[in-house]
């Protein structure tokens, strides 16, 4: 005999569910339908039809895409972005934030006033535009790094992990003669190694998915990033044929533009799920004192 209890569905809880499955399948059908566009081989393809399912599959799309110069341009320049600025931001968020955690360090308060100033109130576009101007980074991979380098948020969540560090750990280092570097080098970042990966994570979606700085401060489309590439590619048509070529008419556009979408989401969906538990795991960690 059972005495768990279960609660009746309600007229009102068939309603919230059919909505709540109408809004989920609104939501992926977008994603249904650059897929399976981008994988319909060129011969029976049909504009302005929608597709739930290839016809007839068929790699066309991708191999004309990847043979592009434009893209493999685009391309070179992403990984760059993403995986140089992600390194560099990673160590300076880390290192400026343990920074902070020393209570005792001189100008520390004004250092994290700093930062919770910056997290309320925003410079905006011109002052940024004229710094990288000054600076002579305009038109360079740099602007975007230098940029995108770290953000308060990331900051004061940095800092908050370090904090739930137990502090025991530290003072017995030292006890042993480290100093302060052999510390965050030998103890802080082992044990930040959660942090570290949900943060890399962060960092490289960040920038992967660089579109407006782009925008701004490259005007050498050989220097473009994958998202202002593939912006030229869907919307402004009448650059389509300079970007992939005066034989596109081989393979229809708008397969070669959803096979464009489909390779720019792929590496972040393929790194994500060996991050997942790092992931989760650092975003707990820092709300969890002691």
């Amino acid at each position: 005999m059972s005495f768990v209890s279960t609660k009746r569905m309600t007229l009102f809880d068939y309603v919230n569910y059919t909505l709540l499955g109408l809004f989920s399948l609104l939501c992926v059908l977008p994603f249904i339908y650059v897929f399976s566009v981008s994988f319909t081989d060129p011969q029976v393809y049909v504009p302005f039809k929608f597709y739930f399912f290839p016809e007839k599959w068929s790699l066309a799309a991708y191999e004309y895409v990847l043979q592009t110069n434009a893209y493999i341009n685009a391309l070179k320049s992403t990984v760059f972005i993403t995986v140089v600025g992600t390194v560099i931001g990673i160590a300076v968020s880390f290192t400026f934030a343990y920074a902070l955690t020393k209570k005792h360090m001189p100008g520390r308060n004004l250092m994290l006033g700093i930062v919770i100033f910056a997290l309320l109130f925003h410079a905006g576009i011109l002052p940024n535009y004229l710094l990288v101007k000054e600076f002579g980074l305009l038109n360079s991979h740099w602007s975007l790094i230098w940029m995108g380098l770290t953000n308060s948020w990331s900051m004061i969540l940095i800092k908050s992990f370090m904090d739930s560090l137990p502090p025991e750990l530290e003072d017995a280092a030292k006890i042993d003669g480290c100093t302060d570097f052999s510390v965050f080098w030998r103890i802080i970042i082992p044990l930040s190694m959660p942090a570290i990966a949900a943060f890399t994570l962060f960092f490289a979606v960040q920038h992967w998915n660089t579109y407006f700085n782009a925008l701004i401060y490259l005007s050498d489309s050989e220097k473009w990033t994958l998202q202002v590439f593939i912006k030229s590619l869907v919307i402004d048509s009448d650059s389509n044929s300079q970007i992939v070529g005066a034989d596109s008419w081989l393979v229809p556009q708008e397969t070669i533009r959803m096979a464009s979408i489909i390779l720019a989401m792929v590496p972040i969906l393929v790194v994500y799920p060996f991050l997942q538990k790092y992931f989760a795991k650092g975003v707990m960690l820092g709300s969890i004192k002691g």
